[in-house]
């Protein structure tokens, strides 16, 4: 076996570098050198951070022994703890209310209805800028508030969100590169399920995935929650022929099932081959890599689907790290935020490339991972096509910036609701649009009043 093919076949499985003595380095075989850079001033103390369970297993391993490596180096004691993805946005509003808890915290979409009770990271991006040049659009727009003119977050990265389909069902009816619209889903998706009963994967739950399909659908056909200038304009024909379509797809090519998804379902129904296309990040295909190989294979990746209004698709995540007002190791968590950023390589080869960095000259490797993929993928350049994902994809604020009214109906799941409601017959999609609309007013009105909205 050649060494790159045993590079591939470790990482794969989850397995990082050990010592002669047994123990592991946390660093994967084949990760770039770690960089280092001393601190602008002395730091002690303490740092607990508070960061999101990866989907992809090897990350972990390696942001644990990354952050505690830092902490030696610079002598601070840090605490890690990781968290379910689903009860993020609960746990950070129950230490923020305390007052007491973790002093970095991470999600992995924007939470600027926290913005009152979080440090303002203007200085800490800037020097981000001083060093890296400019952040990446998509990031800035999911952690910078306007109105304010604070960032009420630090968004060192982010993941796509394209298309994931089974090569052998959709050449079955012709359409062997996969859907490239929303109508070739809905037609191919039908005839696939008619002839083989495998569904699609669209969630339409209260869980973070089904939020990314509402709005990715809802922006292709020319609709959004808000504009530009932060305004809620979600109740129109737009939204009401996206409501309409997605009723359609659910009606002729899916199951009830996706009304109580979690976000592990599109996953796991994927990596079972239960399911012929699902909107996804590539965890899934890397789960099936390591446990079913034969679909790996089969699966591959689209951009986002073109619709009336064009080609757009909401992120999958982004990072948002936030400092609590009470942090006592405030200043120890911008440090190891630029160190971390410093070293997003790392964090990209750590995550096989499932995550991006929001300055792209931190990982200058990338182009070439994702044309011959460092982890075994069949062929080599599967990943190819993510090297233009930054100029179809979309933060939750588009055509604006993320908010705290955003944020507030991102958590309460205005979107997917109102997708949810339609498609299972409860209401028409006029009345569905209409009450949502109606929600996102209230909701815009309420931050309005706080000075966080326009």
């Amino acid at each position: 076996m050649s060494g790159a093919a045993a590079t591939a076949m470790a990482l794969a499985s989850g397995c990082a570098h050990e010592d002669d003595d047994g123990s592991s380095t946390g660093v994967l075989v084949g990760a770039p050198q770690e960089e280092f850079t001393p601190p602008t001033g002395k730091l002690s103390g303490s740092l607990r951070i508070l960061a999101w369970s990866h989907f992809v297993p090897t990350y972990d391993r390696w942001f644990d022994d990354f952050a505690r490596r830092w902490a030696g180096r610079v002598g601070v004691d840090v605490s890690i703890d990781h968290i379910d993805l689903s009860q993020i946005t609960t746990r950070v509003a129950a230490e923020i209310y305390a007052a007491q808890g973790h002093d970095l915290i991470q999600h992995v979409a924007p939470l600027p209805q926290f913005e009152p009770a979080v440090l303002d990271l203007s200085d800490l991006v800037r020097e981000a800028n001083r060093r890296w040049g400019p952040q990446a659009e998509l990031c800035r727009q999911s952690s910078f508030n306007p109105t304010t003119n604070r960032y009420f977050a630090y968004a060192p990265g982010w993941v796509p969100d394209p298309g994931n389909f089974r090569r052998s069902m959709w050449s079955a009816i012709g359409l062997t590169n996969g859907p490239a619209s929303w109508d070739e889903l809905l037609r191919g998706g039908t005839e696939i399920r008619r002839a083989s009963g495998n569904r699609l994967g669209l969630g339409m739950s209260q869980e973070l995935d089904s939020n990314m399909v509402g709005w990715s659908l809802l922006c292709s056909f020319g609709s959004s929650v808000q504009n530009a200038e932060g305004r809620v304009t979600l109740n129109g024909p737009e939204a009401v022929a996206a409501v309409e379509f997605m009723t359609r797809l659910y009606r002729q090519a899916m199951t009830n099932e996706v009304f109580s998804w979690v976000p592990s379902s599109n996953n796991q129904g994927m990596v079972a081959g239960r399911l012929s296309y699902i909107t996804n990040s590539i965890s899934a295909w890397r789960t099936a890599q390591r446990n079913t190989p034969a679909v790996a294979r089969d699966i591959e990746f689209v951009p986002a689907l073109g619709g009336p209004a064009g080609a757009l698709a909401a992120h999958h995540l982004v990072h948002n790290w936030v400092i609590p007002k009470y942090a006592a190791g405030a200043a120890a968590g911008q440090e190891f935020l630029l160190h971390y950023t410093a070293n997003f390589a790392a964090a990209t080869y750590s995550s096989m490339l499932y995550d991006l960095c929001a300055w792209p000259g931190r990982t200058p490797e990338l182009a070439n991972w994702l044309r011959r993929d460092p982890f075994g993928a069949n062929p080599p350049d599967k990943l190819a096509l993510l090297a233009d994902a930054a100029k179809w994809s979309i933060g939750l604020g588009y055509p604006g910036t993320a908010n705290a009214a955003t944020g507030e109906i991102v958590s309460s799941y205005v979107v997917p609701n109102m997708f949810a409601r339609a498609a299972r017959g409860e209401v028409s999609a006029a009345t569905a649009v209409a009450d949502a609309a109606a929600q996102a007013r209230s909701i815009y009105a309420k931050w309005q009043t706080r000075g966080l909205v326009a």
